[in-house]
């Protein structure tokens, strides 16, 4: 493996078309493979984002569907791997699917699949009730994929407020750098985006490529934006300079900074096992 190997992260406003969108996404990879970028990373609902209740379920596929096919043509043919979370992808029953986050190599095949585990419930201030799991099937599989930019950590979105996933991920799993795609609600990101993906790259010592919604979706939805790409010492080494526009920011991720962090300040042989915090006296 190469020292280090750059990456992109993208900032789009999806809608409700899907080929709009994809349109969206095509000229994303152009530009990203134009920096050099070897991996492009997308936001969630990167291929929709519905406008109306009900419409997800209703354009929701297999991964095995066209929608997922043209995504894997893309990355096929610009040589390039491709991280998209979430996408829509059909559930058990017509009344829920999955918001699962899939990897792509540069060969345009399926590499892994992480299905949101936490689900957004959530009553944000300013007037707006979200109920994800209404519709959503809750993921259970904690998923890391070996790829030619290290042990890659997979999540989504609202997963972010959940610091024990990212410990399973860097100390149980190996992760090196943290995937979080999100749609983040402008109130909610305003108050949080930032120092959430800070404190998960500093407490896991990964770097943390976190692609983002921006701006309004329509006229009931808007999301904060704010692309980021953060090393293992929590600086902000990638961020777009207009928080709503759409583009890519480029990174290199740098092997020998995550063995000096690492090494400097050895977290993984200071931690205390489960078993401490089982028999420690409250």
């Amino acid at each position: 493996m190469a020292n280090s190997v750059r990456v992109a992260a993208a900032q789009m406003t999806s809608v409700n078309d899907l080929s709009a969108n994809f349109s969206t996404c095509s000229r994303l990879v152009k530009e990203a493979a134009s920096a050099g970028a070897k991996l492009l990373c997308f936001p969630e609902n990167f291929s929709y984002l519905a406008a109306k209740e009900g419409d997800s379920l209703k354009i929701a596929e297999p991964l095995t569907g066209p929608i997922m096919k043209g995504y894997c043509s893309l990355a096929r043919e610009s040589g390039m791997w491709l991280s998209l979370g979430g996408f829509q992808e059909k559930g058990s029953d017509d009344a829920h699917l999955c918001n699962t986050h899939v990897l792509i190599d540069n060969a345009g095949e399926i590499r892994s699949t992480y299905r949101k585990m936490h689900l957004f419930d959530v009553d944000v201030p300013g007037g707006v009730v979200y109920k994800e799991s209404s519709f959503t099937e809750p993921g259970k599989d904690i998923v890391t994929v070996d790829s030619p930019f290290g042990c890659l950590g997979v999540t989504v979105c609202y997963d972010l407020r959940f610091p024990e996933l990212y410990q399973q991920l860097r100390f149980h799993h190996g992760a090196q750098v943290l995937l979080v795609p999100a749609a983040f609600t402008k109130v909610t990101g305003q108050a949080h985006w930032e120092i959430l993906l800070r404190a998960r790259a500093i407490e896991t010592q990964c770097y943390v490529i976190a692609a983002a919604q921006a701006g309004k979706h329509n006229d009931k939805r808007e999301s904060f934006g704010d692309t980021l790409i953060i090393d293992p010492w929590g600086t902000v080494v990638g961020r777009l300079p207009d928080r709503l526009s759409t583009g890519i920011v480029v990174a290199d991720i740098d092997f020998s900074l995550i063995d000096s962090v690492r090494g400097k300040m050895p977290i993984s042989k200071h931690r205390k096992p489960i078993e401490f915090w089982k028999s420690a006296s409250l």
